[in-house]
């Protein structure tokens, strides 16, 4: 009996640790930050201040986990496979890296700060996920809105949804094509929101 009860004891300790050895580790990404090569490339920077708000988002994107779907709308997440934020805040936090360094506003800061700032650039976060079928593509779709802090009215919209192959069905290339879906939106608000800060300035508007 005592021989019985020994021989239980060492095999539950070996599937214990034959179950511990088996466990995956988490592996956690990001989405490119921008670098600062093109800082300074324009003569002067508008008189603005603005404040970079919260971006809104389900759940889901509230969350660090990577998010997939299949053609019939079925939504899973990856167990091991996360992003190092999520991706409604890293989102926010690269958009004010791009923001900062692309030199064209007096200061650029996140609301919740002490300074007050002249306009408040919000978001909203609808897709940021894979897509399985017959092709595999990443979807990212945000809306943002520009809105005079003095006056409280928008005064400025962008949406932005494009569907990225994924060139490696892998989790590697999924990532990847999920960072040039974001930074191509990112660029394409930068670039707008520079457009419209160019004409009021242009019209004398710019306080």
């Amino acid at each position: 009996m005592k021989n019985t009860f020994l021989l239980f004891a060492l095999t539950l300790s070996l599937g214990v640790l034959a179950g511990c050895g088996a466990a995956r580790p988490n592996k956690f990404y990001q989405i490119t930050v921008p670098s600062d090569t093109g800082q300074g490339s324009h003569p002067a920077p508008f008189p603005v201040t603005l404040l970079v708000g919260p971006i809104k988002a389900s759940h889901l994107y509230r969350e660090d986990q990577i998010v997939y779907t299949s053609e019939v709308q079925a939504m899973g997440t990856y167990q091991y496979q996360r992003w190092a934020e999520p991706p409604a805040e890293m989102i926010r936090d690269v958009l004010s890296r791009e923001l900062r360094l692309s030199g064209r506003y007096r200061n650029v800061y996140s609301l919740g700060s002490d300074v007050r700032g002249d306009y408040l650039l919000g978001g909203r976060l609808y897709d940021f996920r894979e897509i399985e079928g017959n092709s595999v593509v990443v979807r990212v779709t945000l809306e943002f809105e520009l809105r005079d802090t003095r006056t409280g009215t928008t005064v400025w919209t962008r949406y932005f949804s494009h569907d990225e192959p994924v060139n490696r069905k892998d989790i590697s290339g999924v990532v990847a094509a999920m960072d040039r879906d974001v930074q191509g939106g990112l660029r394409e608000l930068v670039n707008g929101l520079d457009q419209y800060f160019s004409g009021i300035s242009s019209a004398g508007e710019v306080k």
